[in-house]
């Protein structure tokens, strides 16, 4: 073997000692970048968060640490149920050149703030129930509002007011008015 290759060798071969480790740890309680970890061995020992995007480590998560001495380190994370935030400070401006972004969450997906401007050629809406709680709602439509449903069911708790150029109700059954006083003409 020439020195080369035994050079190239020994770079590569881990310097281990007493008091290094690199493995799990369950995070037993975080605050900040501050953990309290314990190890396969169920020695609880104090950590720093070191990980490069902003994780907020939960009780039973477990993470990847490292360890020289003293100096115990979360680099990774195993298995997270902790909170990751992304905030900026400032206008912020997600865009896919070329392709479509796709936000998904497997317990859903929430969006609040204090306006929401939503502007596209064409919505599609496909959901097994959509429940919209407003108190105001306004609507322009320039050429057809057309509702095709099984059943339709309007409740107004004071007047309710339609106007148009022509109007007609076509029923293939019974079509019933009730009222205190019905005027027509």
């Amino acid at each position: 073997m020439s020195t080369t290759t035994a050079a190239l060798k020994t770079e590569r071969a881990p310097f281990v000692r007493d008091g290094d480790y690199l493995g799990p740890a369950h995070v037993v309680s975080a605050s900040g970048r501050d953990l309290s970890l314990e190890l396969p061995s169920g020695q609880v020992v104090t950590a720093t968060l070191a990980v490069a995007f902003p994780y907020e480590p939960a009780t039973g998560d477990v993470l990847l640490v490292i360890a020289r001495g003293e100096s115990y380190y979360g680099i990774g994370v195993l298995h997270g149920t902790g909170r990751t935030t992304l905030a900026f400070p400032g206008d912020v401006d997600l865009r896919s050149d070329g392709g479509t972004v796709r936000i998904s969450g497997d317990k859903g997906v929430s969006i609040e703030g204090p306006e929401l401007d939503v502007r596209v050629g064409a919505v599609r809406l496909v959901a097994d129930a959509l429940t919209q709680r407003v108190a105001s709602v306004y609507q322009r439509v320039t050429s057809l509002l057309s509702v095709h449903a099984k059943e339709r069911h309007v409740v107004v708790d004071e007047s309710t007011f339609t106007k148009a150029k022509t109007a007609a109700i076509l029923t293939e059954e019974t079509m019933s008015i009730n009222g205190k006083q019905i005027h027509l003409g």
